[in-house]
């Protein structure tokens, strides 16, 4: 019966023309803009618009403020790239390998700290997501330290998860992002994200009601783990080059944070609109005052953003874009009738 409504739900999503018409932009992207730099640009939307969908699972629905999740995407990306370069072992299999490790390094975390209350869940994950970076940087003979890691170029390869276009990386991390979403999507209509919103809203009232709050939140978190794990050997194959502060630094996982928080928290398009936003800032912000004597401004400038939002948006941007279209199709139809 479950699944039943599950799919009916799935189905709606796809009836919904704001959704249909993102999907259909997307699909023709790429034959539209056809420079390196905006299929580059839209690679890296896509990309923080799925991690900031896993990281949406367990903070936004679950209430639980990971500021480690750089862990797994780190962990996704030195899995596959070292399984690659030590023993010849395909990406896509290190990808499948590492979406494990993560899903189990996750339970150690949710079991040692989920249960506990306050700030400790935010703490632990921050300091595995440090202590595994120091790790990279110490242990050189098998990650080269703070050199990083190069993948060699092989040319198109599909196997080896390469390609000399940015067009078949763009149609890769398109199909992850829309399963992710999907998934989101259906997590939310589901038993579990009505338990995980209860959760949210007062764990012990949940409790008292019968949700065994542990385990659904243990269940989020894995899910979420496995899903950035799938994104960080993503990012890996596509740079094509890794340092522990790039994949593990804990820029990443505030970049994460503040995508799914300025978008919408606890919605599935709040991210969406929030990658949308936040990486073409970022990305044109770095490039135009990252360097000379405007160091540092581009972060000042991404802060800011945040600022203005916590300040004058709570609830992020969909909230308050939801209720402006809201108001629009209230008037479209008075004037119709």
């Amino acid at each position: 019966m479950e699944n039943q409504k599950s799919s009916a739900r799935i189905k709606s999503f796809w009836k919904n023309p704001g959704w249909v018409l993102l999907i259909l932009f997307l699909a023709f992207f790429p034959i539209l803009f056809t420079s390196d730099y905006h299929r580059h640009m839209a690679i890296m939307i896509l990309l923080f618009i799925t991690l900031a969908e896993a990281w949406n699972l367990i903070g936004g629905y679950a209430g639980q403020l990971s500021l480690g999740h750089a862990l797994f995407f780190g962990v996704g990306a030195y899995t596959s790239t070292l399984l690659y370069l030590k023993a010849g072992i395909s990406p896509w299999i290190g990808l499948l390998v590492g979406i494990v490790l993560s899903g189990m390094l996750s339970a150690i975390i949710g079991i040692a700290s989920l249960r506990l209350k306050g700030p400790y869940f935010a703490l632990v994950t921050l300091a595995f997501a440090e202590v595994l970076l120091i790790i990279t940087h110490l242990w050189e003979g098998l990650t080269n330290g703070a050199l990083g890691l190069s993948i060699p170029a092989v040319g198109n390869s599909l196997i080896d998860f390469q390609f000399v276009e940015k067009r078949p990386y763009y149609f890769i991390i398109l199909v992850m992002m829309v399963a992710v979403i999907l998934l989101s999507r259906r997590i939310e209509s589901s038993r579990l994200g009505h338990y995980l919103i209860a959760i949210r809203e007062e764990d012990t009232a949940a409790s008292c009601l019968g949700i065994d709050v542990f385990r659904c939140k243990l269940k989020a978190l894995m899910i979420s783990a496995c899903i950035t794990s799938m994104a960080g050997s993503f990012y890996a194959q596509y740079m094509r080059f890794i340092h522990p502060s790039s994949v593990l630094g804990w820029e990443v996982s505030v970049q994460i944070i503040m995508i799914a928080i300025i978008g919408g928290s606890g919605t599935v398009p709040g991210p969406v609109l929030g990658g949308f936003i936040l990486i073409p800032l970022s990305e044109i912000s770095r490039a135009t005052l990252g360097g000379g004597r405007f160091v540092g401004l581009h972060s000042m400038i991404y802060g800011l953003a945040l600022i203005i939002v916590v300040m004058f948006l709570p609830g992020g941007v969909i909230k308050h874009f939801s209720r402006f279209s809201g108001v629009l199709k209230k008037k479209f139809m008075r004037k119709g009738a």
